[in-house]
């Protein structure tokens, strides 16, 4: 498969409108904002269950982050992980991740 379609292909089902929707919605890690790149391993962007449920393929539940933060929030559950040493040492905090991200947790967005 070539052209635009084929970045919109993933091993978590994610349909390909659901898919494109989060690539217009998440330009930037929601969790550190880091610009995406192809060159550098850790800014490249990945699919993030938000609840670690893959069976759980929503607008709310799907977003796109850096393989860094990816990496580093494993299986823990969100909350958990935004009050870890990862989280302070980016400065990451709950006024700094995006909207789909303060909207999971119940903040204001």
């Amino acid at each position: 498969m070539t052209g635009p379609t084929r970045k919109f292909r993933n091993r978590w089902g994610i349909p390909e409108p659901l898919a494109r929707e989060v690539y217009a919605r998440d330009a930037t890690c929601v969790y550190c904002n880091v610009e995406f790149s192809s060159t550098d391993r850790k800014a490249k962007r990945s699919w993030e269950h938000i609840v670690n449920d893959a069976s759980i393929i929503t607008r709310e539940n799907i977003a796109l982050c850096c393989v860094g933060c990816n990496a580093s929030k494993g299986a823990k559950p969100l909350g958990d992980w935004m009050d870890g040493a990862y989280c302070r040492q980016k400065g990451i905090s709950y006024s700094s991740v995006s909207e789909v991200i303060r909207a999971h947790l119940g903040l204001d967005v």
